[in-house]
């Protein structure tokens, strides 16, 4: 099995910055895809960033020039630094991996959520 553990979050005025992180542990072959979603309450749960194995990111328009996804690929972690962050940034926020396990089989896996507020 696999479990993903996320570390990071709290409370940060306007403007401020945090990082979360978000580690991967268990029979791992090899963690592909990852990512972060965000969800605040009422809402749908949202990709906001993504990255590729090779260190390709993506990112929301609404997070792009102020939030930076990275990786490392030997301790199974994905970082997501936030910074010049805003009031609307208010959510739970969730890694994913797309996983390989020593069975074979790939999957994808959830972070157990890790809140970020942003107070105006």
């Amino acid at each position: 099995q696999v479990q993903l553990v996320e570390s990071g979050g709290g409370l940060v005025q306007a403007g401020g910055s945090l990082r979360l992180s978000c580690a991967a542990f268990g029979n791992i072959v090899r963690t592909n895809a990852m990512g972060w979603f965000r969800q605040a309450p009422g809402n749908p749960r949202d990709l906001i960033a993504r990255i590729t194995r090779d260190g390709r990111p993506d990112y929301a328009d609404s997070v792009k020039g102020r939030f930076t996804i990275s990786r490392d690929n030997a301790k199974n972690t994905v970082y997501l630094e936030m910074n010049s962050l805003r009031p609307e940034d208010t959510a739970v926020y969730y890694c994913a991996m797309t996983i390989l396990l020593d069975n074979e089989k790939e999957s994808d896996y959830w972070g157990q959520g890790t809140q970020v507020t942003v107070s105006s």
